[in-house]
């Protein structure tokens, strides 16, 4: 019996999981990085310190990468769409709960908890697209899905700040837990039964064999650390500019703060870009360019201007989002090459980008009360030439051979 044909753009299967993995894409990052505009306001609320409250974000995060592999054991065994809908209906389930919170360890408890239930999407979503959608609209669907994610991780944003200018932080987490409830629903209601999925059962030595392969080998290392230097380059500046614009001489409201976060999108041309470029001359000296773009990015932020700041905050947008698209793609690549997997080798790599965003808030929190914005641009300047030295040691790390038959695998985070 022949297996039941795949989904093309056009046709209405496509159309179902591409509005629904869009939908649940803006819930997850939305709940995710929600938080990340109203540090200042939970640090006086609270009455903690700016490197306590960006725990509130960082515990989020590291709990997300902590459970990522975990979560894709389960989808293994139990199935995409069933992992997908619980992770995305009891990530807002807590979203709307931080808002009732009473005490700053109960809110840390939850988001915590939030994180783990998010992992559900990342880490499955586009295992099903591979298996759901034709080889021929993949690219299209993979591309509507990150446009997903990163209209969630702005809306998020700058939901958050408007909520929090009328009613307080409150209202900033219901709201957007209250967003995020629609979108599982109708995520829930509109993707297509998995129709190409076939369980399989949890084997641990398959899992000790795929990570000894990835942890002893070079270039998947090399790129694990620059996403992870990357992405805690852009948590750090990203969470520190809320303190440094609510405080003189800018004195900025959380709605004006969180409109910074309108830049965000850029990251979406910038990835583009630099996917483009990258399959014309290779990735090896895109890398680094990228990330020479973040650094003058981050020197910008060093002006006194607000639109030189901004400017700034934009191009160092478009140097993160260009170098983590081709980090990503390029662990996806080596990883199929390995002996080990394209999708272990992923998961590794969100994991430490997940785990750089945790410690890259958090340092940012600890520097502004030091040293404020001279003592983030130095941490930031610190993760990027660190990127920068691993990005020019990749060049130089020789290429694995291609196998016999090698798995297609998209990346993206």
């Amino acid at each position: 019996m022949s297996e039941p044909p795949r989904h093309r753009a056009g046709e209405p299967g496509f159309r179902r999981a591409a509005v629904a993995l869009f939908a649940a894409g803006l819930a997850t990052f939305a709940l995710l990085y929600s938080p990340q505009g109203l540090l200042p306001l939970l640090s006086e609320r609270f009455d903690v310190t700016p490197a306590a409250a960006a725990l509130v974000l960082a515990v989020t995060t590291a709990a997300l990468g902590l459970s990522l592999v975990p979560a894709g054991w389960l989808a293994d065994t139990y199935g995409r769409t069933r992992v997908m809908g619980w992770s995305l209906l009891v990530s807002a389930l807590l979203g709307v709960a931080c808002a009732a919170a009473p005490s700053f360890a109960t809110l840390l408890l939850l988001r915590t908890l939030q994180g783990i239930a998010l992992a559900g999407l990342p880490a499955v979503a586009m295992a099903y697209l591979a298996e759901e959608i034709h080889g021929s609209s993949l690219g299209l669907s993979i591309g509507l899905y990150i446009g997903g994610n990163a209209i969630g991780g702005m809306s998020g944003r700058v939901l958050s700040g408007v909520f929090a200018d009328t009613g307080g932080w409150r209202l900033a987490f219901a709201g957007v837990g209250a967003l995020a409830l629609v979108c599982a629903f109708v995520s829930i209601k509109l993707l297509p039964a998995s129709r190409h999925f076939h369980s399989r059962p949890f084997k641990p030595a398959r899992l000790v064999r795929g990570m000894r392969v990835h942890l002893t080998e070079p270039g998947l290392l090399r790129l694990d650390a620059v996403g992870a230097l990357l992405m805690a380059t852009f948590a750090a500046v990203y969470n520190g500019l809320t303190f440094r614009l609510e405080d003189a001489p800018y004195g900025l409201s959380h709605a004006a703060v969180a409109a910074i976060f309108l830049v965000y999108p850029i990251g979406s041309f910038s990835s583009a870009w630099a996917g483009r470029l990258a399959d014309r001359i290779g990735r090896r000296p895109v890398l680094p360019l990228a990330i020479a773009l973040a650094g003058v990015g981050l020197a910008l932020t060093g002006a006194s201007s607000l639109p030189l700041i901004v400017l700034g905050v934009a191009t160092l947008t478009a140097g993160f989002f260009a170098g983590h698209s081709v980090a990503s793609s390029w662990v996806g690549r080596r990883g199929s090459r390995s002996a080990g997997s394209a999708a272990q080798a992923s998961a590794f790599y969100l994991f430490a980008y997940y785990a750089g965003s945790s410690l890259g808030g958090v340092a940012a929190g600890a520097a502004w009360s030091g040293g404020h914005w001279t003592a983030v641009m130095g941490v930031g300047a610190v993760l990027l030439t660190g990127a920068l030295l691993m990005s020019l040691r990749l060049r130089r790390t020789p290429p694995l051979a291609e196998p016999a038959a090698a798995p297609a695998v998209a990346v993206a985070a």
